[in-house]
């Protein structure tokens, strides 16, 4: 153990200091920094969601304010200004701090505002993408998957570098957060991350080149009293090459389904496309009572 640069004691450079607060960079001071903020918003009243530990919401009668912290950044919306200002005036009182006004970027995601709406986009980000994948100058394609039958793991020659393939579709997946369209496919070709073959790196950089042809599309939240909560399934009986097996004379395969824009396997198997459609539905419908 040695003490930090910056802080070496010279009369007692062997010496070990307790620290009586976290020094920036250290491995343990983000975990310090939110033991110290989190008592913060409780005191205020506020409740920390069970969903998201970094998230936390106060609500009193028709006043509801929401926290969300990520390392050193926090966004703030509510619907009584007063009591956010009151807030605000607080939160600067206990810690350092610099009000940003209204929320425009937040790690990777631009947010355009409207009248009546917001728009989440990830422009810089898929540009970005584009330059690591060395495809700023490919075509455009209209679709981000081919029509036609699934690629199976023992398709094509394995890759000498999988780690560009896993680094791509890494970046994919947290494109995902404003690109539903893109889940299903992500997910796809993140079942081959183990070994990856060329075939399959062909379906990545398809991909990438759809999101070149559709780089301003995002997510459009809506200011309305919609709550109403849609979900698709897609029960996949006979689809994928990998997962089939014979019993007693019978073909049986895993069912798919996709609920809120993921695609998961189904623990059990189905002995005809009409049962695996309703064990989907079946499963989609225990997911949104949850």
């Amino acid at each position: 153990m040695s003490q930090p640069q910056g802080f070496i004691d010279p009369d007692y450079p062997d010496y070990v200091r307790k620290l009586k607060k976290s020094l920036y960079g250290l491995k343990q001071a983000p975990r310090a920094w939110f033991d110290r903020f989190k008592n913060f918003p409780v005191q205020f009243g506020f409740v920390r969601s069970i969903c998201d530990y970094s998230m936390f919401i106060y609500t009193s009668n028709s006043s509801m304010i929401v926290l969300l912290l990520y390392v050193d950044d926090i966004i703030l919306t509510g619907n009584d200004d007063t009591l956010m200002h009151k807030l605000v005036s607080s939160l600067s009182t206990e810690f350092s701090m610099k009000q940003l006004g209204d929320l425009s970027y937040f790690f990777g995601i631009e947010v355009t505002r409207t009248v009546n709406s917001m728009v989440l986009t990830q422009k810089k980000y898929v540009l970005k993408l584009l330059t690591k994948a060395n495809m700023l100058d490919y075509k455009p394609s209209n679709t981000p998957v081919v029509k036609k039958s699934r690629a199976s793991i023992h398709d094509g020659v394995l890759l000498d570098n999988a780690a560009e393939y896993r680094t791509l579709v890494g970046s994919l997946q947290y494109l995902t957060m404003t690109r539903p369209d893109i889940t299903y496919e992500v997910n796809y070709v993140s079942q081959f991350m183990h070994a990856p073959t060329d075939i399959q790196f062909l379906l990545v950089k398809r991909i990438v080149r759809y999101l070149k042809g559709t780089i301003r599309l995002g997510i459009t939240l809506r200011k309305c009293d919609n709550s109403l909560v849609t979900a698709f399934t897609d029960s996949d009986w006979a689809g994928f090459p990998d997962t089939r097996r014979s019993t007693s004379g019978y073909a049986v395969f895993i069912c798919k389904y996709l609920i809120s824009w993921s695609s998961k396997k189904q623990p059990t198997v189905s002995r005809s496309s009409a049962e695996a459609e309703y064990k989907c539905l079946s499963v989609t419908a225990s997911e949104l009572e949850w």
